[in-house]
């Protein structure tokens, strides 16, 4: 039988069909095995590969930094701004041997010594991520960007900066390279400073460089900004005058406060030695402590005036009391000396000549409860409560625990220790006819725990005492003003010793004053630690750094002037 060739075709078609299947089928599971052993191979056996080129997508998310709050003055003036920087990275995995010539050059342009960067290079050759220089110059990055390196990579920012420098860096502090508060007003309100982050995605191309803003998935939210009391011109003042009093008498630090007599307003706060927060390479413990803040001492005389006032108040001693101080004075087995012998003294020489034989008589002539509360209700062993990071309480021991003798070393003081911000507050209440009030160092339109203390009258006759100390007859004849009547009072304290007791040879020298006396609208506190040049009293060492800042002051404040008429009879009275 034949068979035609048409039947054959389809024969033949028919069996071919299956082998074409299988040979499709085959073809399709080789792929899938092929992908399939990549796949393991790339994620298990070589996966550095896929990191490698998962550094390079294209698309991918950024912080984008915030904005830190501004540092102002009372008026308005910067006193800490932050400035856009750049910041350069590397993925050392990702440099290529064509671009070591360019990298070799980024390092000259950053200012990398060699033997620096060759030792940089070799620790952290294998990093994906490594800071090559932080907070520079945009310029310089921008000369960087110019190499197109890859694995080199930009890094928005923002640094910290202090126009006032050295004058306020005590008072400010100041930020870390990730613009953080470190020290000072800085570290204090950094809940209120520092922004938050925002993020957004981008687009970058092959060398990591973003070319495109995709969209913002977080704003940034930049920090608050801080208005402080201070007033930069009078710190600048006071700063220039503590400065003087420290090379002049070669001392080994100072603090010196200003404040306003009808709030409590620190308008100044300096300490030497100095630090300027711009140049990290001053960044040392010893310097930037802020003493004015932070350091306690015994404030000695200057304590004086409270206790008269505490007297004449509640009516333990009358106002035109003559008080003897002949010799010396025994209370109990220890003895009160003056440096002479004053003889029968009424009160406004007792401060004029500083006598601790009459204070400590008219100390012991009130109840201790009575006394103690006095100094309590001044501030003293209390904060001065300004948010300023380890600010000093002092101390006052409760008058439960005295013994016979502390009383009277209290009276001239002693036992109580005490910063110079707070020996400042306390005079505002013999400034302010009475009323003490608390301090702020930032800015408020009222002071609403401000408490009467004395009663007017007693304030104000305190005050035309103190008038005396600043004659030529008292201890601080170098604290006058041209024009103005003054009143304040000195103190010269021993330090005390790291053996116990009292050193013959190391003072605090002490001045605090207030002006016009007529009408008082500033408070200064002044103390210098360890003149060395001979002279160690409060009245030449203190006083005349006080003099200049409130001669400055009260000019720039245009303050009228109110001693004209009085001061020729004032320096001629006994």
């Amino acid at each position: 039988m034949r068979i035609s060739t048409g039947a054959r075709s389809a024969t033949s078609s028919a069996m071919d069909f299956p082998i074409r299947r299988k040979l499709l089928l085959g073809v399709i599971l080789t792929a899938m095995m092929t992908l399939t052993g990549r796949a393991v191979y790339l994620q298990v056996l070589d996966k550095e590969f896929l990191q490698d080129k998962g550094d390079l997508q294209h698309v991918g998310i950024v912080d984008v930094p915030a904005y830190r709050g501004q540092i102002k003055d009372r008026n308005g003036e910067p006193l800490a701004i932050s400035t856009p920087v750049q910041s350069i990275w590397m993925n050392m995995r990702q440099i290529k041997d064509g671009d070591r010539g360019k990298v070799e050059q980024m390092a000259k342009i950053l200012g990398i010594a060699d033997k620096d960067w060759r030792a940089f290079l070799k620790k952290e050759a294998n990093k994906r991520f490594v800071y090559v220089k932080r907070q520079i110059n945009p310029d310089l990055a921008e000369k960087v960007k110019a190499l197109e390196i890859t694995g080199v990579y930009f890094e928005k920012a923002f640094k910290r900066y202090y126009p006032a420098g050295a004058t306020s860096g005590h008072l400010l502090g100041f930020t870390n390279i990730d613009d953080a508060g470190q020290e000072g007003m800085e570290h204090g309100y950094e809940h209120i400073l520092r922004g938050k982050p925002g993020k957004k995605r981008v687009i970058k191309d092959g060398k990591g460089h973003i070319i495109k803003d995709v969209e913002n998935i977080q704003e940034a939210i930049p920090g608050q900004d801080l208005v402080l009391t201070i007033d930069e011109r009078i710190q600048y003042l006071a700063y220039r005058e503590l400065q003087t009093a420290v090379l002049k008498h070669k001392a080994h630090s100072a603090s010196l406060v200003v404040l306003d007599a009808n709030n409590g307003d620190v308008l100044a706060s300096v300490s030497q030695p100095a630090f300027n927060p711009n140049n990290r390479r001053e960044l040392r413990s010893d310097r930037y402590r802020n003493r004015a803040m932070v350091d306690s001492f015994e404030p000695g005389s200057t304590v004086k005036p409270f206790v008269v006032a505490a007297a004449l108040d509640g009516g333990y001693v009358d106002p035109n009391a003559m008080i003897e101080t002949h010799g010396v004075y025994h209370v109990g087995r220890n003895v009160v000396k003056d440096i002479h012998n004053y003889g029968t003294m009424d009160l406004t020489l007792v401060l004029q000549k500083s006598s601790n034989i009459a204070v400590t008589k008219i100390a012991m002539s009130m109840p201790p409860e009575y006394f103690w509360s006095v100094y309590s209700n001044l501030g003293f062993g209390n904060s001065a409560g300004v948010g300023f990071p380890g600010e000093a309480s002092g101390s006052l021991l409760d008058y439960q625990g005295w013994h016979e003798f502390d009383q009277a070393i209290l009276s001239f003081g002693y036992g109580v220790s005490t910063s110079i911000l707070q020996l400042a507050r306390a005079y505002t209440a013999i400034a302010d006819d009475g009323i003490v009030h608390s301090v702020s160092l930032l800015k408020r339109d009222e002071d609403p725990d401000a408490r009467r203390i004395f009663k007017p009258e007693t304030a104000r006759k305190v005050r035309d005492m103190l008038e005396h100390v600043i004659s030529k007859e008292g201890t601080a004849y170098q604290a006058r003003v041209e024009g103005y009547r003054v009143a304040g009072k000195t103190g010269t304290v021993k330090k005390a010793s790291a053996e116990g007791g009292y050193t013959h040879d190391k003072y605090l020298s002490v001045f605090v004053g207030m002006a016009p006396a007529s009408n008082p609208r500033f408070v200064i506190a002044v103390v210098v630690d360890e003149p060395t040049t001979g002279q160690y009293y409060g009245g030449l060492v203190a006083a005349p750094a006080f003099s200049g800042v409130m001669s400055g002051l009260l000019r720039i404040y245009g303050v009228e002037p109110d001693g004209m008429d009085t001061m020729p009879l004032l320096l001629t009275r006994q």
